[in-house]
């Protein structure tokens, strides 16, 4: 197809862009369903879900069902899963990624996670323990860990796992926010192209649309290995503001 479309995002008009674009954005989350589109020849501006070009075209990452997380439900999608090393050892939590199911069986292969390693994935209500997906086994070709009710940590937030829309890469990323305060944040995604001191904007958009934001700053830190980068906001507006700190305060 060679139409060019135009879709509304955040209240702003963005495109032209091609067909498979369009379908890209529709499978990263970044339009849905409600979203207007339009194209030369329509009347006016119409939700995708009553554009039948766009039926076959869903979500790059399933949601996992609420009872019985299974890692194989995802093991199609690249790069999806979080996790969160440090209470398992004792030690400050860290939260890395997102990693594949292959590079998470080859980090337990080498010790480097274990079965009370915290894991998370979109779609899921909270981090939970590798030990307590129902596949574990089958997975890890281990058996899984005991688990006491004190391991368990009510306390863990649920991670901020966004649609991010980055002005001057064009791309959509699906990553984890984290560390945010009204100053800036850090974010996990996968092979970021940018660079340290390189200006973007960017447009975050969670599962709660409480917390949807747009900024735009500077990138201070790209880190290792293109895993994400720590980002300076500058001159939020007060909508991005409030979205922000209601996150900090409730999420």
């Amino acid at each position: 197809m060679t139409d060019k479309w135009y879709y509304v995002l955040a209240g702003d008009r963005k495109g032209p862009v091609e067909f498979s674009q369009m379908t890209d954005l529709i499978s990263a989350g970044t339009i849905g369903d409600d979203d207007y589109i339009w194209k030369k020849g329509f009347e006016n501006w119409v939700q995708l879900k009553e554009v039948p070009e766009f039926d076959q075209v869903g979500s790059a990452l399933p949601e996992v069902i609420e009872e019985g997380y299974s890692l194989n439900q995802i093991a199609g999608n690249e790069n999806c899963i979080f996790i969160k090393i440090g209470a398992d050892r004792g030690a400050t939590e860290v939260e890395y990624g997102p990693y594949s199911i292959d590079l998470i069986k080859k980090l337990f292969d080498e010790n480097r996670v274990n079965g009370k390693t915290h894991a998370f994935v979109k779609g899921m209500s909270n981090w939970i323990m590798l030990g307590e997906f129902t596949d574990f086994q089958d997975i890890f070709e281990d058996l899984p860990p005991p688990i006491a009710d004190e391991d368990r940590r009510s306390s863990l937030r649920k991670p901020l796992v966004a649609r991010m829309y980055i002005e001057n890469n064009k791309k959509v990323y699906v990553g984890l926010c984290r560390d945010i305060s009204v100053g800036g944040m850090q974010v996990l995604v996968d092979h970021f192209p940018g660079a340290s001191g390189d200006r973007i904007a960017i447009n975050v958009h969670p599962e709660n649309d409480d917390y949807h934001f747009v900024a735009s700053g500077e990138i201070v830190r790209v880190l290792e290995g293109g895993q994400g980068f720590s980002f300076r906001f500058n001159d939020l507006s007060q909508e991005s503001l409030g979205a922000i700190e209601n996150y900090v305060e409730h999420a």
